[in-house]
């Protein structure tokens, strides 16, 4: 026993790089069908928590109460042969058809090829150049010219400058290094102090900045939304992503914040309309290259895959009776059999170009889709239990989401930790911190990341030992020092 579990745990490696081999960069989601792993964390559309509400993979719908005997049918309901016929009325059928996956119609990556000395501050500005940095500059003092005027003078003030304005975000940003939230632990001395950057300006400095810091002083006339004071800085930072970076097919665009508040899903479980409304705006750039979009149970329905691929948008979405509006699909994919499925069948229907899919692993899974042939086989890799048979959908599904977890990762790594009272101030550094995030992807991409992480430029053969290269630091360190060169 001990020498078979020993092959099972060198088969272990292999299994895992066969999933690799199958999609670029793979690190499935323990969490995604049943068992929790490091990196499930920061998954926005499940929760590992046993307590959670939301449309949890780790406790499928079902697994949390589990399918007794079948209540009766109520009076005057169909059978079952006349619930297939109705199906079938509706154009869901058990017979499948094989279907070619849509042809992307663009190219995706970087649009602009960086040289190898290219710095953090190089890919940063790809997305804030300095043309928006001072704007700022201009705003800035503008609002402390009128605060003044209004409320008295403040002898302490001198407009700031560029240079000022860099050292300035240099310091937000140092936030998400330390993960302190108040930055004027910079000059404290103590745990969180950085002599470094606490000498290139002096503290009373840096809370005048603050003080009156803007991206747009003032309202408009034509202005009546509330986030008028960023929303400027919101288009240029969009346009720079756009510019910068052409996703692949394949995105995750779609999904609707799970709980409790006026801004969670318990707050908008009887709009679904809004919910589809999200959708197409987030979609709304995509049409006419076939997309694949990949969407959480509180966006997937049939009316919205249908609209979508009409623009020529595809779709691969988790499915929640419970969550999801199922209008239209067929009701025997939604009910749960009594006795459980072996783990890995599955059930499919298929209407048009549109299949819905019930995959079976320590309870129910339903997926929607208009993206992948329900004919083509796929393998769900795990570590305890190795492969795991599925549907072509299912294994792309759960080979995505981990991307999600992957940025998610990252991002709260280096998520500025400053937390002013503003709302708009909040969304600015918010957007910094996702422009940070998305800056330091491109610089993965480059040939600049090879030369920094092995000292040689690539190519040129094995170097020294590879160098921890922290984005966020290096961004704020090299913000500061432009403040410093001018002072």
């Amino acid at each position: 026993m001990a020498e078979g579990g020993g092959g099972a745990r060198r088969r272990a490696p292999a299994l895992l790089e066969a999933a690799r081999a199958r999609y670029e960069s793979l690190h499935i989601s323990d969490d995604v069908f049943g068992e929790s792993g490091p990196d499930s964390g920061g998954n926005p559309f499940y929760s590992t928590s046993a307590a959670s509400h939301s449309s949890s993979a780790a406790s499928s719908d079902d697994e949390r109460e589990r399918p007794g005997p079948p209540p009766p049918p109520p009076p005057g309901a169909p059978d079952a042969q006349e619930a297939e016929e109705d199906e079938a009325g509706a154009g869901w059928s058990a017979t499948l058809r094989d279907r070619p996956p849509p042809r992307f119609e663009d190219t995706g990556g970087p649009t602009r090829k960086m040289p190898p000395s290219a710095s953090a501050m190089d890919f940063f500005q790809l997305f804030v150049p300095d043309n928006v940095l001072k704007n700022m500059v201009v705003q800035t003092n503008m609002y402390a010219k009128k605060f003044q005027e209004r409320f008295g003078s403040d002898g302490a003030w001198a407009e700031v400058t560029l240079t000022e304005m860099k050292a300035f975000l240099g310091y937000m940003i140092s936030t998400s290094i330390s993960h302190c939230e108040s930055v004027l632990s910079i000059w404290s001395g103590g745990f969180y102090s950085n002599r470094s950057l606490a000498l290139v300006m002096s503290q009373a400095r840096f809370e005048k900045i603050l003080k009156y810091f803007h991206v747009v002083a003032f309202r408009s006339s034509q202005t009546t939304h509330g986030l008028y004071k960023v929303q400027p800085f919101l288009d240029s930072l969009q346009n720079g992503f756009d510019s910068a970076f052409r996703p692949s097919q394949t995105q995750i665009y779609v999904h609707l914040k799970e709980g409790g508040g006026p801004d969670g899903l318990d707050a908008l479980k009887n709009k679904p309309q809004l919910h589809s409304m999200v959708a197409r705006s987030l979609c709304r750039n995509a049409a006419g290259k076939n997309y694949i979009i990949f969407t959480g149970p509180s966006i997937t329905s049939l009316t919205l895959f249908e609209e979508l691929e009409k623009q020529e948008i595809y779709c691969c979405g988790l499915l929640s009776p419970r969550k999801s509006d199922c209008t239209g699909l067929p009701p025997s994919m939604l009910s749960n059999p009594a006795t459980p499925p072996a783990r890995g069948q599955h059930r499919i229907k298929m209407k048009g170009n549109m299949s819905l899919i019930c995959w079976y692993n320590k309870g129910p899974f339903r997926f929607l889709t208009n993206a992948y042939s329900p004919v083509q086989q796929g393998v769900i890799i795990k570590r305890k239990t190795g492969e795991i048979p599925c549907p072509l959908a299912v294994e792309a599904f759960a080979a995505h989401l981990s991307y999600i977890c992957k940025y998610d990762d990252k991002y709260s790594k280096y998520f500025i930790s400053h937390k002013p009272n503003k709302t708009w101030q909040q969304v600015f550094w918010f957007a910094i911190s996702i422009a940070i995030n998305n800056a330091y992807i491109l610089y993965k991409m480059s040939d600049a990341y090879h030369v920094k992480r092995s000292g040689h430029p690539p190519g040129a053969g094995a170097g020294a030992a590879p160098r921890l290269h922290v984005p966020a630091g290096a961004l704020s360190v090299a913000l500061a020092q432009q403040g410093t060169a001018s002072s």
